[in-house]
């Protein structure tokens, strides 16, 4: 499978900059969050590990802080613009190009880590080979929490072709820097809205090599302030560009009836009732459990909105 980008070019470890033992880079991506992007950044610098943490601020599409720039201890923070292609993949990019650890981490703008997150994992990372590493998280939406939390044998690759297994959160990932520059690659560009980006990347990442799993909620995800979560044009089009990209989706019939169920359910929330039934019909051709189909003709049919079944899902802790 490829490891391209949108550039089309690989990374090798040895081109890349020389690294501290130990040190850690986290890349923030954000966009006009102010107030969310401040407890995210506290929740990294709080971090009870005690190496060197590096955080990569990275400004997408808008002007970057420099206040937020400091260094003090073994804690600093270098705030940047994204110069790759605009969007969070080329945001992620631009702060994996400017990190200098042994680590890449990655922790979205309105997400907050639990104080020991890196340390353990790094633990994880170390006592195996193991070239990624996730943890559990904890869901909160409005007033409801869930924790959901991973096995280790959901991070393989056949239950991540069936499905997308959202516990391994791209905020939980810690990643060994030569494996990603190298081995796995960069987050792909390509990706229409960059919306399934920590999908393609960690199908990269597992065939790449294991993923350790910290058997505990080390994140906290706030779900509500999703860029994503009601595109429905970007979410078709980007369902379209992963069967395309990864044949191996196409082999499990659930995990074709997965995405093209989403597909489905995009077209209801359109209001595309023709494209929304003959999506669902496919679906349910591959796998008559793909219960995103039923919630597609659901909503195709008027019985409910596609908003109310988002918040039902995501009261639970889950998506659609």
């Amino acid at each position: 499978m490829s490891n391209d980008i949108s550039t089309g070019k690989r990374f090798s470890a040895e081109a890349s900059e020389a690294t501290s033992p130990g040190r850690i880079s986290v890349v923030v991506a954000t966009h006009n969050r102010p107030e969310l992007l401040k407890l995210a950044i506290a929740g990294v610098l709080e971090q009870d590990y005690a190496g060197d943490i590096e955080l990569i601020v990275v400004f997408d599409k808008s002007e970057p802080d420099m206040s937020l720039a400091m260094a003090k201890d073994n804690r600093r923070i270098k705030v940047i613009a994204n110069t790759n292609t605009p969007g969070l993949a080329g945001a992620r990019n631009s702060g994996i190009l400017a990190a200098s650890g042994q680590y890449v981490a990655f922790c979205d703008d309105d997400d907050i880590w639990l104080p020991s997150k890196l340390r353990k994992q790094v633990a994880l990372l170390e006592d195996s080979e193991a070239l990624t590493a996730i943890s559990g998280i904890v869901i909160d939406y409005g007033d409801h929490s869930n924790v959901r939390i991973p096995s280790p044998e959901d991070m393989t690759l056949a239950p991540l072709v069936r499905r997308r297994v959202m516990e391994g959160h791209p905020s939980s990932v810690i990643v060994k820097r030569d494996a990603l520059l190298d081995r796995i690659g960069l987050v792909d560009e390509q990706m229409p809205g960059s919306y399934g980006e920590d999908y393609d990347w960690i199908l990269r990442a597992v065939q790449a090599g294991p993923i350790a799993v910290a058997r505990e909620p080390l994140v906290r995800v706030r779900w509500g302030f999703s860029q994503f979560s009601q595109r429905w044009e970007i979410i078709i089009q980007a369902c379209d560009y992963l069967l395309a990209k990864h044949p191996v989706l196409g082999l499990d019939p659930r995990g074709k009836a997965r995405l093209l169920g989403r597909k489905a359910f995009a077209y209801a929330a359109l209001g595309h009732r023709k494209d929304a039934l003959r999506t669902a019909v496919q679906s349910l051709r591959h796998s008559l459990l793909e219960r995103r189909a039923y919630l597609a003709l659901a909503v195709a049919a008027g019985a409910i909105s596609a908003q109310k079944l988002l918040d039902l899902a995501h009261r639970r802790g889950r998506g659609i």
